[in-house]
């Protein structure tokens, strides 16, 4: 089991930067998978982007590519969404979560393959 926790949410204006963080605890955290997802109100939980174990080979939903990265630090337990240019339609909890498994992007970006989670942080972009 792997315990994880979110910083860095807030309110912030279109087209500003955030930086999300995750640090994870209860488990070796360099064998495993980092995602982020997010969930508008009135909305299904979708992928955001995944970084696997080493901190290569990131992807990232359409929706962010070229506005978001993913990235971790090994030695500090963490994983971070960096967040650029960011619009209304970013509003959302976001969460991290945690794959044990290394898989292709087209299939490592299903939520069911992440076992556990973080309890959420709260993104507001205003216009």
């Amino acid at each position: 089991q792997v315990q994880l926790v979110e910083f860095g949410g807030g309110l912030v204006q279109a087209g500003d930067s955030l930086r999300l963080s995750c640090t994870a605890s209860g488990r070796t955290f360099r064998g495993l998978v980092m995602g982020w997802f997010r969930q508008a109100p009135g909305k299904e939980r979708e992928f955001v982007g995944r970084v696997l174990q080493s901190g290569d080979t990131a992807c990232y939903a359409d929706s962010v590519k070229g506005r978001f990265t993913v990235s971790r630090d090994n030695a500090r337990n963490t994983v971070y969404l960096q967040m650029n240019s960011l619009q209304q339609e970013d509003t959302a909890v976001y969460y991290c979560a945690a794959d044990f498994t290394p898989r292709p992007c087209d299939v490592g970006r299903e939520a069911r393959y992440f076992a556990s989670w973080g309890q959420g942080t709260q993104v507001t972009v205003s216009s």
